[in-house]
């Protein structure tokens, strides 16, 4: 644009182009590039992300999502450390009548939650096994060895398992956002995220950044606190969005 070599309209349309490379590059070879659960197979979703991203309810919306669409899913209630936080996994499940694996106990092991849930999965002939995982603070080194215990947990005992670990990132939080996802990608093998509050000022721009300098896919945008509000990730409307919203 400064070197008028474009009119205006037409550099925002290369603009455009450019972002949505960048979006898509991670996707790249991938035959999974629409995401969904495969069918009759037990995929495991182990969801990560600091407390207060919109973790808890994001489960509680892939559940919903996974009942319309006809699969049996289960949720394992992992995050044992903060208060309260079953109890909210499981109103969220009630809504899409989801089973909630859990342990009565307090400060329990979440690695043993996360067994059981693979257990009662394998039982049930359970399609979608969804991990809810304490909100970690990536500056706590204990809580991210644990995470990496829940994966070596879900490895050895679900060896034939479709496996995701996703991210749950807060939209506002920008470059603190990236580092949540630098380090969270080595603890929990990383293979997407997913942008909640969107529903806000926020932009949601650290989409660029997890795709560009981390190679992670956007999965999914949550964009409110219904229970319909989450979306599977579209670049084209991604991009729209950041440069005409």
């Amino acid at each position: 644009m400064r070197q008028e070599a474009l009119p205006p309209a037409a550099a925002i349309d290369y603009l455009k182009e450019i972002l949505r490379e960048i979006l898509d590059r991670p996707l790249a070879g991938s035959s999974n590039s629409e995401f969904f659960p495969l069918k009759d197979t037990l995929n495991i979703w182990l969801v990560t992300g600091v407390n207060g991203a919109g973790k808890t309810t994001t489960i509680g919306k892939l559940a919903h999502m996974a009942h319309q669409s006809g699969y049996r899913c289960l949720i394992a209630a992992a995050d044992t450390f903060r208060a309260a936080a079953v109890e909210q996994v499981k109103i969220w499940a009630e809504r899409s009548d989801t089973p909630v694996i859990s342990n009565p106990g307090k400060n329990t092991d979440p690695a043993a939650v996360v067994y059981d849930g693979i257990a009662a999965a394998q039982a049930r002939q359970a399609e979608l096994l969804l991990v809810d995982t304490a909100g970690r603070l990536q500056n706590k080194k204990n809580l991210m060895d644990e995470l990496s215990k829940i994966r070596r947990i879900i490895d050895k005992n679900a060896p034939g398992a479709q496996i995701e670990s996703l991210l749950v990132l807060d939209a506002t939080l920008g470059q603190n956002g990236l580092r949540q996802a630098e380090v969270f990608s080595q603890a929990a093998q990383l293979s997407g995220a997913i942008l909640t509050k969107l529903d806000g000022t926020a932009k949601g721009g650290v989409a660029l950044a997890v795709a560009q300098q981390l190679n992670l896919p956007i999965r999914f945008i949550g964009a409110g606190e219904g229970i319909e509000d989450l979306r599977p990730f579209s670049s084209y409307e991604f991009v729209e969005a950041l440069l005409n919203g």
